[in-house]
């Protein structure tokens, strides 16, 4: 793991899309309800680091190819 791979909490929103808010309510609370998951991260003691490779992951675990959703819709039918 390089040094680069560990990003802060602003790098870490920047590089997903989503608000550093989204990711400290995703901490704090969790996962609750039907809300999105926020992506794994490492607490250094009162630091907290985001693993480049994690924030990849938790993206393609979001990935929807609208081909497949509608091939499986026509398959059940």
């Amino acid at each position: 793991m390089m040094k680069n791979d560990l990003l802060n909490e602003n790098e870490a929103a920047h590089e997903i899309g989503m608000s550093v808010s989204f990711l400290r309510r995703g901490r704090y609370q969790g996962v609750v309800g039907r809300r999105t998951p926020a992506p794994p991260h490492l607490k250094l003691g009162r630091t907290v680091r985001y693993l480049r490779g994690d924030l990849d992951v938790w993206l393609n675990a979001r990935r929807i190819d609208p081909m497949a959703r509608k091939a499986a819709a026509l398959r059940k039918t």
